[in-house]
């Protein structure tokens, strides 16, 4: 069963206020976890070190996640989360800077939902949080745990 929270794994401070205003301004109302490092969220996901004890049958509705992270990088996150029944089908929006070809095709092979590049521009990335959100947030369905 899915909460209705959003969890943001992102450790650049600027980016991490510019998709919390964006979700906002945006009214999306979901709660938002951050976790400003790879290990952090892995801890959220699997109820393990600061967040020992969290019931991990309940995980977020939707993972926004960056890819350059400190302590485990975005990928090595993706990869253990979809190996894990209790995570594998909560959906993953990769948000990051890299236009990389060899990181969008690692994020799907390792199974994203989702590759969005972060616009420079806030209004730009207004939009895109607004999409995101009816998309993600009011359409998608996701199996039922």
């Amino acid at each position: 069963m899915s909460e209705r929270v959003i969890l943001l794994v992102e450790d650049n401070p600027d980016d991490e206020a510019l998709t919390l205003r964006a979700l906002s301004k945006n009214n999306i109302a979901n709660q938002v976890i951050v976790a400003r490092d790879g290990a952090e969220a892995l801890d959220y996901l699997f109820g393990t070190g600061t967040h020992d004890g969290r019931n991990v049958n309940h995980q977020p509705q939707l993972i926004l996640l960056d890819l350059k992270l400190p302590k485990i990088d975005g990928l090595e996150v993706l990869k253990r989360l979809r190996m894990d029944n209790r995570t594998k089908h909560v959906p993953v929006v990769v948000l990051t800077s890299s236009m990389e070809q060899r990181d969008i095709v690692a994020c799907y092979d390792d199974g994203a939902n989702s590759y969005i590049r972060k616009p420079v521009d806030f209004e730009e990335f207004l939009k895109a949080v607004n999409q995101l959100g009816m998309y993600w947030l009011l359409m998608n369905v996701v199996p039922e745990e």
